[in-house]
């Protein structure tokens, strides 16, 4: 949110107060000045007068400076409140943070809070604005693509134009050619048509010249429509002034062109300074958490433990999540750099079957023989539960099925394939949500990881509970859920 000290200037150049004031110069002050001593108006007038003037010269300058300023941006409510309600989430998480580390020496309990506030609040509000950068980028290219498109147009037709001069001359009148035969056509089968066919069919002079009449008075109507119709139209213009009207148009065009390319690059550029400062942060992120790691002895209470190995799990997910977002992002410039050497031609490789949030299963152990666990590659949507759920039982070397369905079916899937399920936690299972239980989707339900369990207690790893493909963490009760082990 942008903070001042002060209400911006707002560029007013539909004010007439302004237009008055720009066109007193010296002379009119000294006139006016005259015109007051003349008609022997009182003093306090005449000095009130002369400081409306003076106000009136400083207004100029005003004006003058205010086309460098830019204008104030203004904070929707909306917005205000959201960001409020994000700062105070983050006191109270702080605060809640720093009772569980009672008694953890002070230097540590701040590398801690520390490290907790960059996980949680720091990467990601980076995030968010390389999101922002990128799709903006993305708006700016499309943009400069289109008008790239728009001369590359114009420079075909100035192309095709040239090879017609070469055939037949630059005088040549394209337009006037073209209506004097849609003209002849538009009078072909009419009764001058049947006139000049009676020409060819003359038997006498008489008929002769009275068909040769009829056919000059065909040929006038002709013209007349042909002059008609080019002056109507504006088509007038003759092959030079056409070629010249289009190199023009290619100038102005080179123009828009090369304008919406430097957006488009300053606006990538944004975008790669955004990812920079992200991954600036994760490394950051990355090194505190091994310092942690390495200073675990200190934390002598059960509750300073699990708030650390909170902390440190959320620091291993972001860099996780960050390495994913680069290899999408790779990928993606791949196949459009493929799709640009190839001009359209491109096919994207075909997918694997792919879960819908129909309710449907996407397939069962009998359409994966050979395949006992049901593991045959990650059939899950990018940055769902589901996804992240297979790719974090991967990570640990630990078996999951491509097809088990939505998150609440996972459990009777799991069953089917002949997986353990029951209600005790482990480090590694997937805690299977019903639908609506503590948060997940009223109608699809939602899985996650166990990453460690403190008794009743466990701190679970998921994805899309903060939003598709943010992976996080966090603690609650395991009673009441079912377990694939």
């Amino acid at each position: 949110m942008r903070r001042t000290s002060q209400q911006e200037p707002q560029n007013c150049d539909n004010s007439p107060y302004e237009v008055r004031w720009n066109s007193l110069d010296s002379r009119s002050y000294k006139s006016a000045t005259v015109l007051v001593k003349r008609s022997a108006v009182s003093r306090k007038l005449q000095a009130a007068f002369v400081a409306v003037v003076a106000m009136a010269s400083l207004g100029t300058a005003l004006v003058a400076t205010q086309s460098n300023v830019p204008n104030a941006r203004a904070v929707t409510y909306s917005q205000l409140q959201s960001a409020r309600a994000r700062a105070d989430a983050a006191r109270a998480r702080s605060n809640e943070l720093r009772n569980q580390l009672a008694g953890v020496s002070a230097a540590l309990r701040d590398k801690i809070v520390a490290l907790d506030d960059l996980n949680n609040n720091q990467i990601p509000a980076a995030q968010d604005a390389l999101d922002q950068a990128t799709q903006a980028a993305q708006t700016a290219q499309a943009a400069a693509d289109a008008a790239k498109q728009r001369m590359e147009a114009a420079q075909k037709d100035e192309a095709d134009l040239k090879a017609k001069i070469a055939q037949t001359g630059k005088n040549y009148d394209d337009a006037r050619a073209a209506l004097a035969q849609s003209a002849r056509s538009a009078m072909h089968g009419s009764a001058a048509s049947t006139t000049v066919a009676v020409v060819t069919q003359a038997k006498s002079t008489n008929q002769f010249v009275s068909s040769m009449q009829s056919k000059a008075a065909v040929d006038r109507a002709e013209a007349n429509a042909a002059n008609s119709s080019a002056e109507d139209l504006s088509l007038s213009q003759n092959r030079e002034e056409r070629l010249q009207a289009i190199a023009d148009r290619i100038a102005q065009l080179k123009a828009e062109a090369d304008a919406e390319n430097a957006r488009a690059q300053q606006a990538q550029a944004d975008a790669q300074s955004k990812k920079q400062a992200l991954d600036a942060l994760v490394a950051k992120s990355t090194q505190e958490r091994a310092d942690l790691e390495a200073q675990q002895s200190q934390l002598t209470t059960a509750s300073a433990r699990q708030a650390a190995q909170a902390v440190a799990l959320q620091s291993q997910l972001n860099a996780t999540q960050n390495q994913y977002q680069a290899e999408r992002a790779a990928a993606a410039a791949r196949a459009a750099q493929q799709a640009s050497q190839s001009q359209g031609s491109y096919h994207a490789p075909a997918n694997p079957p792919v879960q819908s949030n129909s309710g449907n299963s996407g397939g069962s152990s009998s359409s994966n023989p050979g395949f006992r666990s049901g593991d045959s590659g990650n059939a899950y949507p990018w940055g769902q539960c589901t996804w992240w759920a297979y790719v974090r039982r991967h990570q640990l070397g630990l078996p999951v099925g491509s097809y088990f369905g939505n998150g609440a079916q996972w459990a009777n899937s799991a069953r089917a394939y002949g997986y353990r399920v029951d209600q005790s936690p482990s480090v590694g299972a997937v805690i299977v949500f019903a639908p609506g239980q503590d948060g997940a989707d009223p109608v699809y339900g939602h899985v996650a990881i166990v990453e460690a369990v403190y008794g009743n207690r466990i701190l679970i790893s998921e994805s899309n509970a903060r939003g598709l493909g943010v992976i996080s963490n966090r603690t609650l009760y395991a009673p009441g859920h079912w377990f694939i082990h």
